[in-house]
């Protein structure tokens, strides 16, 4: 019970004197403040960019592998990836035979291309020449007509079909399906179109024309080295599916024993890896930058709460001398200090709040907060008001009540 006269009581003689002292309230709100927003700005836009990035690689397939030539993150000399024989389409029962988990085999060529339709043209439509395996290994779903088929590629059909950016700039308010466009001067029938699929890592997949790869052969040309993407049948086996793969290839392609592999095995979690290490700098700059600023900003509590027990000696004096025990005037302090930091630290989240939306809304990075990082950031700058207000509260409970009372 007398815990409880303490705090309410505590927190009405705190509250009085922060009311009494609005400038200095002020100033030493903003310190904090300005810790907690840089920090929570700069940790909700690192957020954003881990969804959104989360996201991107959900859309590559998380049950996929891609075998190519090259690796997506290359170490050593490039020659040395530029000088490995090429993939052929050889490959692709053996990656089929590979393990009973592979379910597809796609083999993928690319090619930037001019598609036009009647009077309205596009350039530099990303181009893929592929197999209807292609679906299953994809994220790719029909919005109309029907994706390609067995049929397609083996009578090496000019058939297409588009991403959803290209159906809106090429046939507006038209229902593309049986009508034909030019791929580099060369016609396709359009049999389907995709739905839409957005942005993965910096490439626009809408902004694409998927074509049978017999077509694409012949028009771009055949030698190329393809890239093969294989669905698992579930992200569990993806690791015993590497291993076999990594036998079948080497067997393929005559590698010798202790030679290194010629040929790359590509995962969507390498990327997530890579990601979270440079995330992890950017957190660890951030929280850096946070806790210089929320020190700086704790700091400042300290002095103004040390001010603050010297002009209120003989205050402090005057209680003790009545009867109030020295936890009484710690918890009093205490509590002024918390009080002035948690506001900073409230000021501070909606500023950095504020300041994540702008980002999200004005640029194309995305950020978001986490109402946990908020709790988090109010919470935390409460503590920082605590740990600095320690030693000017047991400075003013410690003080002699005689002299206290002298004090002018």
């Amino acid at each position: 019970m007398n815990f409880r006269v303490d705090v309410w009581e505590g927190a009405r003689i705190a509250l009085s004197s922060l009311r009494s002292n609005r400038l200095r309230t002020v100033l030493t709100t903003v310190g904090i403040g300005v810790g907690v927003c840089t920090l929570l700005a700069i940790v909700g836009i690192i957020q954003g960019l881990n969804s959104s990035f989360a996201e991107q690689l959900g859309k590559l397939g998380s049950n996929t592998l891609q075998v190519a030539k090259f690796p997506w993150v290359m170490g050593g000399d490039w020659w040395t990836y530029r000088n490995r024989k090429d993939l052929t389409l050889d490959l692709v029962p053996a990656l089929r035979n590979a393990s009973e988990h592979v379910v597809a085999v796609a083999p993928m060529y690319f090619e930037s291309a001019e598609v036009s339709f009647q009077e309205r043209k596009l350039n530099s439509v990303h181009t893929l020449g592929t197999s209807p395996d292609y679906l299953m290994t994809s994220s790719i779903e029909m919005s109309a007509g029907r994706f390609l088929t067995d049929a397609d590629v083996d009578n090496r059909s000019t058939v297409a079909v588009l991403g959803a950016e290209v159906v809106k700039v090429l046939f507006p308010g038209i229902n593309p399906v049986g009508h034909r466009i030019l791929v580099d001067q060369r016609p396709y029938r359009i049999v389907g179109t995709m739905v839409e699929r957005g942005t993965v890592l910096g490439q626009n997949m809408d902004m694409e024309v998927v074509i049978p790869y017999p077509a694409f052969r012949g028009q771009f040309g055949s030698k190329r080295s393809p890239h093969m993407v294989l669905a698992v049948d579930s992200q569990e086996n993806i690791p015993v599916v590497q291993d076999r793969l990594t036998e079948a290839l080497r067997r393929e392609r005559n590698t010798k024993p202790g030679a290194p592999d010629d040929f790359a095995i590509n995962r969507p979690d390498q990327l997530a890896g890579i990601y979270k290490q440079l995330t992890g700098a950017l957190y660890g700059a951030a929280t850096g930058v946070g806790l210089i600023t929320l020190l700086v900003g704790g700091i400042g509590i300290m002095n103004i709460m040390l001010v603050s027990v010297r002009e209120r000696t003989r205050e402090i004096g005057v209680r003790r001398a009545l009867g109030a025990r020295k936890h009484t005037i710690i918890l009093q302090f205490l509590m002024e200090a918390a009080s002035v930091s948690a506001v900073g630290g409230a000021l501070g989240t909606a500023v950095g709040m504020g300041l994540a939306w702008l980002v999200n809304f004005l640029t194309p990075l995305a950020a978001r907060v986490d109402p946990v990082t908020v709790a988090a950031g109010v919470g935390f700058s409460a503590v920082v008001g605590l740990l600095f207000g320690i030693w000017p509260a047991a400075r003013a409970a410690n003080l002699d009540p005689v002299e206290a009372l002298r004090h002018d």
